[in-house]
């Protein structure tokens, strides 16, 4: 059984995208590190956020169902039969095929809620109110064009912009598993005044390189990445 664990007030969004299947949690919070116990994700397998008074064995679990070929909503009610403080909990699970599950503890502090979508999720704990998790959802519904990552980041942004928590934020992550079965992105802001500024910096910096690291293990002849980069007048 599961014990109470850390507390960690949160809010994060979770999702895989349609077209390429990539998996991906982003996540921001008022305590330092989170980037390190809230995402969980592995690629073909589903993506998982623990948060609020969290235990993040309970992701590690998640994962381990997931893999398998659980769907999430029998994940969720394994995690909800394996924990003692589960009220305490907010879990987000996407599964491989885009199924959601959720869960929101009544222990959580207020405001807390979770919203879904076509193979997404947004959620928080211990909010200004509904309006960050609310601002969250639309960011992720107008961004379909765009990738898993960037559609991640908007939705955590439009939170922090929303008001976020009532303490602000520390620390930011983001982790997004490519279907070969590793990061593709991997960033995390574990102590900064401005998480989010701190983030998009060095999303800003690594994403257009994200096609040069998706080649290269299949292409070590590809070059070193500043050579790639200059050919393509990608600066940094």
């Amino acid at each position: 059984m599961f014990e109470l664990g850390t507390e960690t007030h949160t809010f994060t969004a979770i999702g895989r995208c349609p077209r390429t299947g990539r998996l991906g949690v982003a996540v921001t919070t008022s305590e330092i590190g989170t980037g390190g116990r809230a995402p969980h994700v592995k690629a073909n397998v589903g993506a998982v956020g623990t948060q609020a008074y969290t235990d993040p064995r309970l992701g590690i679990l998640a994962l381990e169902l997931l893999e398998l070929g659980y769907p999430a909503g029998r994940v969720l009610s394994e995690l909800e039969a394996s924990d003692l403080h589960i009220e305490w909990r907010q879990l987000g699970i996407v599964d491989r095929w885009g199924h959601t599950a959720v869960r929101t503890g009544a222990n959580n502090s207020e405001w807390a809620g979770h919203k879904t979508g076509d193979g997404w999720i947004t959620m928080g704990n211990y909010l200004v109110g509904a309006q960050v998790v609310d601002s969250m959802a639309s960011a992720m519904e107008t961004s379909l064009e765009e990738d898993i990552e960037t559609r991640l980041m908007r939705a955590i942004d439009a939170g922090t912009n929303a008001g976020g928590q009532p303490n602000g934020q520390r620390a930011a992550a983001i982790i997004v598993h490519e279907n070969e079965g590793f990061s593709i992105v991997n960033l995390r802001v574990d102590d900064h005044d401005e998480p989010m500024k701190e983030l998009w910096r060095l999303f800003n910096k690594l994403h257009p390189l994200v096609p040069y690291y998706r080649e290269r293990p299949d292409n070590p002849a590809i070059g070193r990445v500043s050579e790639w980069a200059a050919k393509r007048g990608i600066t940094s």
